[in-house]
């Protein structure tokens, strides 16, 4: 199973980047050929649109798989194991419903847009649509599957809070920059 997220974590992240890449270039292109040549590219800024847009869903489904996205764990923390799992249980069947509310009306737009193009591009519309499917499911599989390791004990104690520490992250980091500051302080005296 690892093998398979790996797997599914390193082709989103290629293609987040190629993402990333096609719309800077066509944003760039796109300015510096206005800018000297008083043209452009005529679907460059659709284009460009539709490509942060999936950028933005796709990024959220890794942010979701590293649990990267905003959340308090004040309470939680101080909880017993067992309450732990019952709040974790109780947060995902929420978040599950919430995701099928985006697949439902993901779906209705999808449906609705299938027969509509954009007006630059030519592009069905429904391909802009169709990312909230796409994130709705893959962030599904992945509660459920968090469900099945809750309901079947094969989840660790540590892995009951599922906020990254931010705050240890920035001050671990914080306490990094302190002592290489202090150490080129150090070097520029002595040399």
């Amino acid at each position: 199973m690892n093998k398979i997220s790996r797997l599914l974590e390193n082709t989103l992240n290629i293609i987040m980047a190629v993402a990333l890449a096609i719309m800077v270039v066509l944003v760039f292109g796109n300015v510096v050929l206005r800018y000297f040549f008083n043209s452009g590219i005529t679907w460059s800024e659709e284009m460009s649109r539709y490509l942060f847009i999936w950028l933005t869903f796709l990024g959220a489904i890794g942010a979701f798989k590293n649990k990267e996205h905003l959340g308090v764990d004040m309470v939680i923390k101080r909880l017993p194991n067992k309450m732990k799992k019952v709040v974790l249980v109780l947060s995902d069947l929420m978040m599950l419903f919430v995701l099928f509310l985006i697949m439902d009306g993901s779906w209705k737009m999808t449906l609705i847009n299938i027969h509509s193009s954009a007006p630059a591009t030519g592009m069905p519309l429904a391909f802009v649509y169709g990312t909230g499917i796409l994130v709705s499911v893959s962030m599904g599989l992945m509660i459920i599957y968090n469900l099945y390791r809750i309901f079947f004990n094969k989840i660790k104690d540590e892995e009951l809070v599922r906020m990254s520490e931010s705050e240890e992250l920035i001050s671990l980091h914080s306490d990094e920059l302190v002592t290489d500051i202090h150490m080129g302080w150090k070097e520029e005296k002595q040399g």
